[in-house]
């Protein structure tokens, strides 16, 4: 039972890192209709960014003010890169067949790839330590306090984001665009604007999960964002792609299924077990946990 218990912990910090890259996944696809898989990238630039960040800064003393402030940082630069890629490679195409604008995601993707790999070498890199990571034992389970922090700050940026889209102006404009894009230009709402909030909210969750994946996996490269991607893309169709609340649901549940299929099968599946699920869900519940059939009008 206790080694059940801190596997369970364990895809439950991993899921919560999940998460937050399903959001952005799920907040672009409610507007937009189309999935950005170039938002693993922004994931990994994210984890670079705070390396470097880290690094110039001297945020290496193990405080919780340094940590704060390289995700905050983080943030911001990944929020900028989100912008910049909606502007130059996204809103262009918005006539256009969804054949082009996911041809074009994928090709962003490649471009963030390789071009990390020009600058910042192929090599793995060894993560800063951030923050001191001591053990808290509860009987016979261990949890990590880096592990906390994950947890804690996922579910803080959650409510956060919760927050403004629920009780915000500019939140509300996002619902309205989301369920009606059309009727919500009609109404005075400027869409240009509120795509690019989004793409500003969905990329700077994406740069703060790359800073809390590293703090528990301290070694990162410039493919690291490719699995981690997928695997919430994988999160947010099994939550509902669309659904804020499927997105933090899926993830939690594929961290939990990929740590348990280590811990207790092989971790040569873990990788393949997110695929397995997405070929169920596609299968069975197309719609996801808390997704809705829509009437298609032909």
């Amino acid at each position: 039972m206790s080694e059940f218990l801190q596997q369970l912990i364990n895809g439950i910090s991993l899921g919560s890192i999940y998460a937050l890259i399903a959001l952005g996944y799920t907040m672009v696809y409610g507007i937009l209709k189309f999935i950005n898989f170039a938002h693993g990238e922004v994931f990994m630039l994210g984890a670079f960014s705070g390396y470097y960040i880290a690094g110039l800064t001297g945020a290496q003393g193990n405080t919780f003010l340094g940590f704060l402030f390289v995700i905050i940082s983080t943030m911001i630069i990944t929020a900028m890169v989100g912008v910049i890629i909606e502007k130059v490679a996204y809103k262009p195409l918005r006539k256009e067949t969804k054949l082009t604008v996911l041809i074009t995601a994928i090709g962003v993707s490649l471009f963030l790839q390789y071009t990390g790999q020009l600058i910042f070498g192929a090599s793995p890199r060894a993560y800063p330590n951030l923050l001191e990571n001591f053990k808290i034992n509860i009987g016979e389970v261990s949890i990590g306090s880096n592990q906390i922090i994950v947890i804690a700050i996922s579910i803080l940026l959650m409510l956060l984001l919760t927050i403004i889209v629920k009780h915000t102006k500019i939140g509300i404009a996002v619902r309205a665009v989301s369920n009606n894009l059309t009727a919500s230009a009609l109404m005075g709402i400027n869409i240009d604007n509120v795509i690019s909030f989004t793409f500003i909210l969905g990329s700077s969750l994406a740069g703060a999960a790359g800073v809390l994946y590293s703090i528990n996996y301290p070694s990162i490269e410039p493919l690291m964002g490719l699995l981690p991607g997928i695997k919430a893309f994988v999160a947010a169709v099994l939550g509902g792609i669309g659904n804020f609340a499927g997105a933090a649901v899926g993830g939690v549940i594929i961290g939990t299924i990929e740590t348990l299929t280590v811990g207790y099968i092989s971790p040569t599946f873990r990788d393949a077990i997110a695929f397995g699920i997405l070929i169920i869900i596609l299968l069975f519940k197309p719609t996801g946990i808390f997704g809705k059939s829509e009437a298609e009008k032909v």
